[in-house]
């Protein structure tokens, strides 16, 4: 499997879906109720999950195809070595901030135990214990474990493609329908009282849709055609949903919130239910066929071509911008909250947000870019105590 070149589509919709995150994960937000998750089943976690699955394909499948399995899976331990500390360190910097925020006394409610850490806080050495082996995680802090865990599972997936690509796809679907049967990870595995809850994202689950996205990316998979009875397929979807996923008709129709509850499997979450699989495939699809080839309708000029750029170098960065947005929204949503939620203070906290993640990563961009490398050699003159004059 050879490396392949940046896909701009990539690039624009992951930047897409770092907003969208941000957004969803400010507490009490009023933008939340027109983000997509509010008019179908699926939501920007399913876009988290697919174009990582793309990305992944990209930066890894080359190491595989040119070094080998071995190396190749050495070089995936690193990845998850790195997201690893970073899940941590989002941990941890979340849990200072709101410590720090409740010490202030200017915030009434009680951001600590808002996400649900008072656990952690008063039996600290089990959990810490539980949090390092990723036993204690908690729900807001779970998606970063997901990934590793999916990460985890690419040698296996490699390793079975180079036998037969059907192989790595059937052994994808089979975990899938395992973690419907009830295939998990514990996730207070180390509190005082028993727990038997498991981690909200399901690994098992949503590998699935990883792997779509990988299998796409490496060619396990062929795109799918550009056809107008699949357009509207897809269109037809997407529009059948929205009374099964707008709060204002479910609230409304007793017909619609009882099939909702009957069908509740095929919409999980967690375990991500098949029609969660099947909305989403239905947007990547008509995303996919409004971009044109190769993204050609992203290649913009003006106001238009600069938000684009600037939404894809946000896509770019992703794990730095989602770990920031992460530490971020939590502090973003107390000061909405302390603001009263008002449409001004909305729209003050929300574009400081973005404007925030934005230069997350410009930041992320320069360190990476490693400047130092390429710099003006300077003479940089040190000077002994005996030469320095009074």
């Amino acid at each position: 499997m050879a490396a392949k070149q940046r896909d701009p589509r990539l690039d624009f919709f992951r930047g897409v879906g770092m907003f969208i995150i941000l957004i969803a994960h400010i507490t009490n937000n009023p933008w939340t109720l027109w983000i997509p998750a509010r008019f179908g089943f699926s939501d920007a976690t399913e876009m988290f999950v697919f174009c990582s699955g793309m990305a992944s394909a990209i930066a890894f499948g080359g190491v595989f195809a040119r070094a080998g399995w071995v190396m190749g899976s050495l070089r995936i331990a690193h990845r998850i070595w790195q997201v690893y500390w970073v899940h941590l360190g989002v941990f941890f910097l979340t849990l200072v901030l709101m410590l720090a925020l409740n010490m202030t006394g200017f915030f009434a409610r009680d951001e600590v135990n808002a996400l649900n850490l008072g656990p952690f806080l008063n039996t600290t050495g089990p959990n810490l214990i539980g949090l390092l082996t990723l036993t204690y995680v908690p729900n807001y802090f779970d998606i970063l474990p997901m990934y590793l865990v999916i990460l985890a599972l690419i040698p296996l997936m490699i390793a079975l493609a180079a036998v037969d690509v059907r192989l790595a796809l059937l052994a994808s679907v089979g975990i899938w329908v395992a973690a419907s049967a009830g295939l998990n990870l514990p996730a207070e595995l180390w509190f005082a009282k028993p727990s038997d809850r498991a981690w909200f994202f399901n690994p098992f689950a949503w590998q699935v849709l990883f792997f779509t996205g990988f299998a796409l990316m490496a060619g396990w998979l062929p795109a799918p055609p550009v056809r107008r009875w699949l357009v509207w397929t897809a269109v037809a979807v997407v529009f059948v949903s929205v009374p099964f996923a707008w709060g204002k008709i479910i609230g409304q129709v007793e017909a619609i919130r009882t099939l909702r509850h009957a069908g509740a499997v095929l919409i999980d979450k967690s375990d991500f239910g098949i029609l969660r699989f099947v909305h989403f495939l239905a947007l990547a699809y008509l995303a996919w066929v409004a971009v044109g080839p190769e993204g050609r309708n992203l290649r913009q000029t003006g106001l238009a071509g600069r938000a684009i750029a600037l939404i894809s170098r946000v896509g770019q960065q992703s794990l730095a911008v989602f770990a920031a947005s992460m530490v971020l929204a939590r502090v973003l949503g107390a000061v909405l909250n302390l603001a009263g939620n008002g449409p001004v203070a909305a729209l003050a906290v929300n574009l400081a947000g973005f404007g925030l993640i934005i230069g997350v990563a410009h930041l992320a961009a320069f360190f990476k870019a490693e400047p130092w490398k390429t710099a003006r050699t300077r003479a940089f003159a040190v000077h002994s105590p005996t030469e320095v004059r009074p």
